[in-house]
């Protein structure tokens, strides 16, 4: 235990210490957090349909049919009709074959990575990439090669220079720290003119870009040319789970070999409902996606226009880039104070030096309450010398 708890220290030394926030009410514009009412501003509820009636009948629609547990994992007990239904819906929204639902989007691309590729495979992997990808690469002992961050030319060199016999593009679609989207149609070329296999994260893409918020395949017109679309039900559409989505040999692989699907009790099938419901309003529902871009839009005019450092992001998720992790903790806190809650983001979910608030919107946010949070972001920032003045 002393190790550990030199460990821990050093953790909290270093300005890298978390602590966990309960929030008290549903996932919406404003929560409550040890009884004082809070503007959420980092929550990935990006349609705010965490509350939305619809959903909750159909779970609670589910649950009276199904019951509340599972009772196995999909390959013995586990598996009802509504998870045929919801992997049915998934690959037509994701126009594939077939799809697989695992337990959460960090088991799907660790599943899906470390059952494909082995020791014979090359990856090439944004340097950006979530954890789970990260970790997936590791799980399958392929040799990793990290390419600089949407940098094609980058890609590209390494592609000639570590090439194999087997070979994986991975990246995300939407960076889930910066906002930014992944270059998918140099991405596909690059990958046909070497006969390279292609996988996209697509979680915080779908229900937000895209022909019917299908995801970014869709926004760049590269559908049917990934060979791996991989995305989360717990973001966009407030339920929780991962997927794979692709050609029907390569799903009937997956729940053959995947680690983190056979050996996982299944969601229960009430969160599977809920899924099922929300990508109907996903598909249907093209005033809230385009609200939200709006909105997201307007806000990083405003944030720019006061002197913050905001990435290139054209989704809502919107980094306030502050660099110093304790500058970065101190703004947030100071945030909190005035009943504003914005985490902070510090490595390893980062870079070092490149800590930040990370801003995520919902459709459901107003203007009223945002102008409130820029009002407290100007103040604070000019006071921490992060910012100047507001120019309007």
């Amino acid at each position: 235990m002393d190790y550990i708890v030199k460990k821990l220290n050093k953790i909290k030394e270093s300005g890298l210490y978390r602590e966990l926030k309960y929030i008290e009410t549903a996932q919406s514009p404003r929560v409550k957090i040890n009884g004082k009412n809070f503007i959420l501003l980092g929550s990935n509820n990006y349609l705010g349909l965490c509350n939305d009636k619809r959903l909750k009948k159909a779970a609670i629609d589910a649950i009276n049919k199904y019951g509340v547990g599972s009772g196995g994992s999909r390959l013995t007990t586990g598996s009802y009709d509504i998870h045929k239904q919801l992997e049915e819906k998934i690959a037509a929204f994701k126009n594939t074959e077939a799809s697989i639902v695992f337990n959460t989007g960090y088991m799907t691309n660790v599943g899906i990575i470390s059952s494909i590729c082995n020791k014979d495979w090359v990856i090439f992997s944004d340097k950006l990439n979530h954890a789970s990808i990260v970790d997936g690469c590791l799980l399958s002992r392929a040799k990793l090669i990290r390419y600089k961050h949407c940098d094609m030319n980058d890609l590209s060199y390494k592609v000639n220079k570590f090439k194999g016999i087997n070979n994986l593009i991975v990246t995300d679609g939407v960076f889930s720290m910066d906002g930014d989207i992944a270059p998918l149609e140099d991405i596909v070329k690059i990958a046909r003119r070497q006969n390279i296999m292609t996988m996209v994260d697509d979680a915080h893409a779908a229900g937000v870009l895209g022909e019917n918020g299908s995801g970014t395949a869709s926004y760049f017109n590269v559908d049917g040319k990934i060979d791996i679309m991989m995305g989360t039900l717990s973001k966009s559409a407030a339920s929780e789970g991962g997927y794979a989505a692709g050609k029907r040999n390569l799903i009937d692989y997956l729940k053959n070999s995947a680690r983190s699907f056979i050996y996982s009790t299944s969601i229960s099938p009430s969160a599977i409902a809920v899924s099922i419901k929300a990508l109907e309003i996903i598909e249907n529902d093209t005033v809230r996606r385009l609200q939200l871009l709006d909105l997201s839009n307007w806000l990083k005019i405003k944030l720019k226009t006061m002197g913050f450092d905001i990435p290139n992001t054209k989704t809502p998720i919107i980094p306030i880039i502050v660099g110093a992790e304790d500058k970065t903790v101190e703004f947030s806190k100071r945030l909190l104070q005035e009943c504003i809650y914005i985490p902070a983001i510090r490595p390893p979910s980062v870079p070092k030096g490149t800590s930040r608030l990370r801003i995520s919107l919902m459709a459901t946010h107003s203007k009223e309450d945002l102008n409130e949070v820029l009002i407290k972001l100007e103040s604070i920032g000019k006071e921490l010398n992060i910012i100047g003045g507001y120019h309007a």
